[in-house]
């Protein structure tokens, strides 16, 4: 396992790389996030995916979220509301998870749960938004942590039978948010799943 030790106010892509390396090849990465650290690896991995279910002792059977790029990217894997497209425009990037229904074209579909859902972030964070643009395809994203537990906000707290079954680990040091506020946009209007970091401004 790599671990990348980065200065939040310094980082670009030549220090990424490691990780961005890693996304293309099919591996699992552990990064920051705008609220807490995510697990990850590209939605197009399936292995990879199988990888972070083992990790996190995950109902398999449930969806996972994944990162854009831009709200024009979530388009063509979900299917947004007119009225979502506005709220997800005033709100992103930020600490704000959208639950919307999926292409099943566009979608594998180990992403998706029994309700052909999946959750859609664009986090309000530089590293978040490097790998993304660099890899082209958008990123699983799930909280560092054993289904069912609190998740890791400290790298450094981070188990080491949990740390060493990922590729490369990408450390800012600890960080300090609720998780991301959740919305349910698959209806005729907002419904907030979850109060987290992410105001409700609508």
């Amino acid at each position: 396992m790599i671990t990348i030790n980065l200065d939040p106010d310094r980082i670009h892509y030549k220090s990424l790389e490691p990780a961005i390396e890693a996304l293309k090849d099919g591996g699992v990465i552990i990064y920051p996030t705008d609220t807490v650290y995510g697990i990850g690896c590209d939605i197009f991995a399936a292995p990879a995916i199988d990888r972070i279910v083992e990790i996190k002792k995950r109902d398999a059977s449930k969806p996972f979220s994944f990162i854009c790029q831009s709200v024009a990217q979530i388009s063509e894997f979900a299917i947004i509301p007119t009225w979502a497209y506005r709220l997800m425009n005033k709100t992103l990037p930020g600490p704000y998870t959208y639950i919307l229904e999926a292409r099943r074209s566009s979608i594998p579909k180990k992403m998706l749960g029994k309700r052909n859902t999946s959750g859609v972030r664009i986090p309000d964070n530089k590293v978040c938004k490097i790998l993304v643009e660099a890899l082209g395809r958008p990123i699983l994203t799930s909280s560092v942590n054993v289904s069912g537990q609190e998740p890791f906000n400290d790298p450094a707290l981070i188990p080491d039978e949990l740390a060493r079954k990922v590729d490369v680990l990408v450390s800012v040091g600890p960080l300090i948010s609720d998780a991301s506020t959740v919305v349910d946009a698959t209806g005729a209007e907002p419904a907030v799943i979850r109060l987290g970091a992410g105001p409700v401004v609508w």
